[in-house]
């Protein structure tokens, strides 16, 4: 056979440039499965990774349902509005805005002179009361014992009136007695002289013995008369010594109304001692007048919204300026309906502060009795047509624990992010 005309033999190539040449996408995929289904190592490292990733999962897992949270929330605290009890001119400011008070820290000064002139009116005021209360109080006992001396002394009289009335009866009946003896004697007398002077004119007796007879007879009848005269003064001595006991009775109803004078006299006193203890509470109203001519810090915290100047008229009531104190803050958050299923009160609560980037301690106070649209001005109304149901937020107050605020950094209003652990 021709050689020209013999088919051509290919020649394999080299076995060191077959073992360099690149292979197939396919060949290196199924190579390398073959070497890692081949390998234990991979196998238990490949378990080891989804064990890992498990844990991992159940941690982060557990971790993010420990806690609620949300970024509706922020700091709130108390903001104490300053106003003056009394009106007047402020004669000095002793603050300036957002400077930082203690509690008891003078703020305001109002012109204190017409209260200090109030409270020297109401001093004298007082001072006069108590001096006619302490006298009306010494009255008393006088008054009780010269009632009672009345007393005793118009009973003595009374009685001594009735002694003399008793005398003056007796005396008058013993005239009386002595005149119906003189009218006796007298009539016997007379008598006598009638006789005698039948005698006498028979001249059987002498004319001496009729002129003795004739004098008895005289004298007989003066006796009548000084008895008659002195019966009439005795009566006379029984009227006057009924009009002595009259007189004594009526002194003794007198002195009997000392009691009611005692109480007359008491009653004044205590009205006196009533005046009293109202000067002395005007006189305590001057006097809180004048210190309220100042006015102070009632908290501790830093002054904001300061609108009064020196110079200006103040009236009571007024708004100066406002006091936040900063002792006493709170967080409040307002969580979804939702998210309350598993908080309690006291739960703890890790309060992060965008200001300073930090977290702070604190636990759950209260939560609010209705939602924040039931409590807006303009409340929603669900009673229509068109109602779509919309998750509501419930304002939650978070309390910091103790020394959590005593740096004074943190602000009403600031922005939080509060996590409460429910686990």
């Amino acid at each position: 056979m021709d050689p020209t005309t013999e088919t051509p033999v290919h020649e394999a190539p080299p076995a060191e440039e077959h073992a360099h040449a690149p292979l197939p996408a396919s060949d290196r995929d199924l190579r390398w499965r073959r070497i890692r289904s081949r390998d234990p190592r991979f196998r238990v490292a490949l378990i080891i990774g989804a064990i890992v990733l498990l844990v991992v999962g159940a941690f982060l897992w557990r971790y993010f349902t420990s806690y609620e949270s949300t970024d509706d929330a922020q700091i709130d605290g108390h903001l104490n509005s300053i106003s003056p009890r009394v009106s007047g001119h402020v004669v000095k400011l002793l603050v300036t805005d957002n400077q930082y008070v203690d509690a008891g820290t003078p703020l305001v000064q109002v012109d204190p002179r017409d209260y200090q002139i109030a409270v020297d009116r109401a001093r004298a005021d007082y001072n006069d009361a108590l001096a006619q209360a302490e006298a009306a109080r010494t009255n008393v006992p006088i008054t009780t014992v010269s009632t009672g001396s009345q007393v005793s002394g118009a009973q003595a009289d009374v009685e001594g009136a009735r002694a003399g009335v008793s005398a003056a009866r007796q005396q008058f009946d013993a005239a009386k007695a002595q005149l119906q003896q003189a009218v006796a004697n007298d009539i016997k007398a007379q008598n006598d002289l009638g006789r005698y002077k039948q005698l006498v004119d028979k001249q059987e007796i002498s004319h001496q013995q009729y002129d003795q007879v004739v004098a008895a007879a005289k004298a007989s009848a003066a006796s009548v008369d000084a008895a008659r005269a002195a019966a009439a003064a005795a009566e006379q001595q029984v009227s006057q010594a009924q009009s002595k006991l009259a007189t004594a009775e009526a002194n003794l109803r007198a002195a009997g109304t000392g009691p009611q004078q005692v109480a007359a006299i008491e009653a004044r006193a205590k009205a006196a001692e009533a005046q009293a203890m109202r000067a002395r509470a005007q006189l305590e109203q001057a006097r809180l007048n004048l210190q309220y001519a100042t006015i102070v810090a009632p908290v501790n915290g830093v002054v904001t919204n300061r609108t009064v100047e020196v110079g200006h008229n103040v009236q009571i009531g007024q708004e100066l300026m406002r006091i936040i104190n900063l002792d006493d803050i709170w967080v409040t958050a307002n969580f979804k309906e939702t998210q309350l299923k598993t908080m309690k009160v006291g739960q703890p609560v890790t309060i992060h502060v965008d200001m300073n980037d930090r977290d702070y301690k604190g636990h759950v106070q209260s939560v609010a009795g209705a939602s924040g649209s039931i409590t807006s001005l303009l409340p929603p109304e669900n009673a229509t047509g068109n109602y779509v149901k919309v998750v509501q937020r419930i304002p939650v107050k978070i309390t910091f624990d103790q020394g959590e605020t005593r740096e004074h950094v943190l602000r009403p209003g600031m922005s939080v992010v509060p996590k409460v652990w429910i686990r």
